[in-house]
Order: C-alpha cells, then sequence, then structure tokens
C-alpha cells in the first residue's frame, strides 16, 4: 500500500509541480492609503446579493470603509449637502456614472510556473488588472517558504499583488512518503506549524484522508480537494464533506458519489490516466454516467452536502476548451497579453499538463458539452438550496489566461443559471466565507477592508466588461468602439490603475515576442 501511495504521488507531484519562479518586485504602482479617501457618486454593487444602488459617496480612512452615503437618486443632480466633507489631507475619487463591486476572489488561482514561463510579476498584474484582490493558492507548487514570503509581502503591500491564502498539497516536503494515519496526522500539524493556511489533498487511502481531514478541521485549518481518478474509487465528495473537508475543486469525485448502477468509472480497457487524452477524453463520458438531475440519489447527494456546508468550487472554465477548442485557442486577449512561453504550453503537447489535444474533434467536444449541461444542472441547484459556490480560475493551463480566464468563470456560472447578482456573489462574499475571512474582506460593507473594484460600464448588463479587452459596443454613427475593462482595483485602500497594470503586462509580452522573434500562429499552421 505504502508504495502504491508513493507512485500515485509521484505522478501527481511530476503533474503539477513546478520550479521556483521569479518573485514579484517591490512596488511601484498604486496611490495611497490616505486618512481619507471618499470615492463620489458611484452604484455600489456590494457583493451580498443586494440590487445595485446609487449615486453613494464611500468613504474610506486608510484601509477600511468607514461610511457609505446614499447621495441621491438617478437622474437628479446631487444635493451637496448630503455628501460627507472632504478632511484636511484626504483624497477625492470622481466616480460618478461608474460602478463599484467589491474585490473578486479568485479561489483556485496558481502562482505560475516554471513550465509556462512566466513570473509573478505577470501572474499578480493581470490578476489586480481583473479587480481580483485576494486568491486562494492550491498547492503552493513555487513551495510552501516562497508562497509564504510573497504572501507576507502582499499583507504589507511591498509587491503589487492580490491577498494570499497558501495551501499546500498535502505531503509535500515530508520526511518521507506518508503511508499511515498517524504519519498524515503528524504531518498536518508539521503543515500548520510552517504557515499554511490550509491543505489541498488530491487523494490516498482512505484512513489516511480521513484522518488528515479529520486533524487538520480540528485544528482549525481548512482543506479542499481535487479527487483524482487515482483514488476516487474509493474516497470521494461524500466521504470529504463526511470527514470535515471545506471545499471540492473542479468536478471530480461529485459524478463517482452519483454513481447508482456502478462504483467505478467506465474506463476502456486500454485507458491510461497517464495519457492525458486519455484521461480528460474519457472525464467528458463521466457526467452521463451519474444519477440524472432531480432523481431520488442525486437529490440526496446534493441534499447532504448542503446540509454539511460544503462548499463547491466548479472552475467551469478551465475546461472551456474541451467544449470549442478553436475559440479558447483565439480568445482575443492571447495576442497581447498571453506570455510567448505561456501560448507554447498551451499547444498540442505530451509533456505539457492540460496540452492534451493530441487528437481533439467534434466527438470529444459535442461529449463535453452533453458533460457541461448536466455538471452545470447540478451546480445551479445546489446554488438555488442554499449550498455555497465559489469562483475560481485554475488559469495558466488549458488555454485559460491568468485574470481573463477567471472573468470567463463568470460568464459560465451566468450560463450555469445564476444571475448576475448571484454571480457576484460567488465571486465575492462566498469566497471570502470559504477562506474564513467574510469579516474582513468579501462585501463592500462599513468595518470590512477597502477592498474594491471600479469599472465605468454596468457588469450586470454584460459581464464582458470585466474583461481587460473590455467589450464590443456600436455607437449611433456607426462606429465599433471598446467599453469597460476594470478602471480602478483598490487593496488595503491603495487605488491601482488597472489599465497601467495591464499596458505593463503587454510591454512583458512584447519583449518576449522580441527576445524569442515569437508569432502568433495556429498549431500546426506554417
Amino acid at each position: 500500500m505504502r508504495k502504491i501511495y508513493f507512485l500515485v504521488a509521484l505522478l501527481l507531484t511530476n503533474i503539477y509541480s513546478f520550479s521556483q519562479i521569479p518573485k514579484a518586485p517591490d512596488r511601484k504602482e498604486g496611490d495611497g492609503p490616505w486618512s481619507q479617501l471618499i470615492i463620489r457618486g458611484v452604484t455600489l454593487i456590494n457583493g451580498t446579493g443586494a440590487p445595485a444602488v446609487g449615486p453613494v459617496d464611500i468613504v474610506v480612512e486608510k484601509n477600511r470603509i468607514v461610511n457609505i452615503v446614499n447621495v441621491g437618486s438617478p437622474g437628479r443632480k446631487v444635493d451637496e449637502k448630503y455628501r460627507p466633507k472632504l478632511k484636511e489631507g484626504g483624497k477625492e475619487l470622481n466616480c460618478e456614472g461608474m460602478y463599484l463591486l467589491p474585490g473578486l476572489i479568485d479561489v483556485h488561482g496558481h502562482i505560475g510556473g516554471e513550465a509556462q514561463g512566466v513570473t509573478a510579476e505577470y501572474v499578480f498584474k493581470l490578476w489586480m488588472a481583473h479587480g481580483i484582490t485576494t486568491i486562494r493558492d492550491p498547492g503552493c507548487f513555487n513551495g510552501l517558504d516562497w508562497t509564504l514570503d510573497e504572501k507576507q509581502k502582499s499583507a504589507q503591500n511591498l509587491i503589487t499583488a492580490p491577498r494570499i491564502f497558501a495551501y499546500t498539497v498535502f505531503g509535500q516536503n515530508a520526511k518521507q512518503p506518508i503511508a499511515n494515519p498517524e504519519q498524515a496526522i503528524e504531518w498536518v500539524h508539521d503543515n500548520a506549524k510552517r504557515g499554511a493556511d490550509g491543505i489541498k489533498f488530491f487523494g490516498a487511502a482512505p484512513a489516511i484522508m480521513d484522518a488528515a481531514i479529520r486533524e487538520n478541521k480540528k485544528i482549525g485549518l481548512r482543506s479542499c480537494c481535487h479527487h483524482a481518478q487515482t483514488d476516487v474509487a474509493r474516497w470521494n465528495i461524500l466521504n470529504s464533506a463526511r470527514a470535515g473537508m471545506t471545499s471540492m475543486e473542479h468536478w471530480y469525485g461529485l459524478p463517482e458519489a452519483l454513481f447508482t448502477d456502478k462504483t467505478v468509472q467506465d474506463f476502456p480497457p486500454d485507458y491510461n490516466y497517464a495519457d492525458e487524452q486519455n484521461r480528460f477524453e474519457e472525464a467528458g463520458n463521466l457526467w452521463k454516467q451519474a444519477a440524472p438531475p432531480f432523481s431520488d440519489h442525486w437529490n440526496k447527494v446534493m441534499n447532504e452536502l448542503i446540509a454539511l456546508d460544503f462548499t463547491i468550487d466548479p472552475t467551469f472554465n478551465i475546461y472551456d476548451a474541451n467544449r470549442d477548442l478553436q475559440r479558447a485557442r483565439r480568445a482575443e486577449w492571447h495576442e497581447f497579453y498571453t506570455m510567448p512561453s505561456l501560448c507554447k504550453f498551451y499547444e498540442p503537447s505530451r509533456q505539457s499538463h492540460g496540452s492534451y489535444w493530441h487528437n481533439w474533434g467534434t466527438e470529444q467536444e459535442v461529449a463535453w458539452k452533453e458533460n457541461y449541461r448536466l455538471w452545470m444542472a447540478f451546480i445551479n441547484e445546489y446554488k438555488n438550496r442554499g449550498g455555497r459556490v465559489t469562483t475560481g480560475s485554475d488559469n495558466g493551463f488549458i488555454y485559460q489566461t491568468y485574470g481573463f480566464g477567471y472573468i470567463r468563470e463568470l460568464e459560465l456560472l451566468r450560463e450555469a443559471g445564476f444571475h448576475p447578482l448571484e454571480v457576484i456573489r460567488s465571486a465575492t462574499l462566498y469566497g471570502a466565507q470559504l477562506l474564513g475571512a467574510d469579516k474582513e474582506i468579501g462585501s463592500v460593507e462599513i468595518g470590512k477592508l477597502a477592498d474594491m473594484m471600479i469599472v465605468e460600464e454596468n457588469p450586470l448588463q454584460n459581464l464582458q466588461v470585466l474583461y481587460g479587452t473590455g467589450a464590443i459596443k456600436l455607437t449611433d454613427d456607426n462606429k465599433v468602439v471598446r467599453v469597460g475593462g476594470v478602471k480602478y482595483t483598490i487593496k488595503d485602500g491603495i487605488v491601482y490603475d488597472a489599465k497601467k497594470l495591464l499596458a505593463d503586462v503587454k510591454k512583458m509580452v512584447d519583449d518576449g515576442k522580441q527576445k524569442t522573434g515569437w508569432q502568433l500562429k495556429q498549431p500546426g499552421m506554417q
């Protein structure tokens, strides 16, 4: 058993681990914080599910929201007597006609990797340019110490970066391969002592999983799991939730819990998990093997997970290319904001993780479209019954570029049936609740940290205005224009010009092109 677990852990480590990438440089961007910052005249979408309201003035002192004042109604001139007064040394930000939301939270945000050829600065600036002010790093593949150092610098605003929650891969830096519950418990305590915020699991023997999850919860840390096919036949999402796990990633382990006529996925005889085309092609057939929507077993599993206060982080976007590969690889931001090395990483390959386009075509895409239909039905109903659904991106793989892929995740929740206000709540308040940080972040409320984003267009009408590339509109005089893109990202009361951050990223990409002579071409074409 010990040897089998070690081999599985080694396989997963090889797939997901990276060497350390260059850390973020000292912060040069952002203005503030000020003794007082007043954001004037915005329409507020506060992240709780409440409808938009405005115009309001929002008062920040240093890094805290201290007041939210309704100063009028649409179509009427603001009566100045209702406005909070600017104190000496304070700063005003005129945002009349704009929309303000809480800072977005990406609860599945890997901080790059050497194989992708990106730096922390590149990743962090793309996140911040899209209004993402908090991320959970599920794995700390640059190493826990590396991640904790960046976390501390971000907390002190010494670098331009989101807040970071560090979840270590189970068994990372263990003295020896974990082969029994006692070793699992010892590692859980060592992980906590090193400063991790939680653990990310891929799977292990049931006794080991049970001991580790329960002990981790007992000492006050949180956990998540990508229930890998290598262990899901003996430990699925229900087992994790019953043991006290906080959330599941993607959807692995959920269809398996919904099986009624089998206990193992219907693998072809020649299936090999290490062959990624094999792995992901067959994953596209998995949901149709589960109990049908609203059947007795389907309902039973859902209701138990909700009763256990279990969170689902679907990361719809990361498999979006499986439904339409041409669309994903031709996304308009690749030309300007995707590093040449990252574009290369996305191309068909037997080495790069998630580049499994060995022979991908109509049959695979049709199967994955049906997979999404059934998957989305579960997630939407889970939300409707009171279950917590969050937003994570898993970007840096499968044609999903940091920041841009996260906004795509919001669009896909909308496709699943979420109201735009429910989408924003999943991206803000529910993410904060998952992290145990909702007393400080996740909504725009008095007393919370000043983590916010401001956009000139209404994202409730069109989530695409949150992309760094904005959205297309046609003017009355027949001119095509780009609108949207985040204007300001505010973290800890520090105001960042989001478009300037994107310009910095574009320069990194331009420099990469010049250095390598790279040009955007489609795979196999000259």
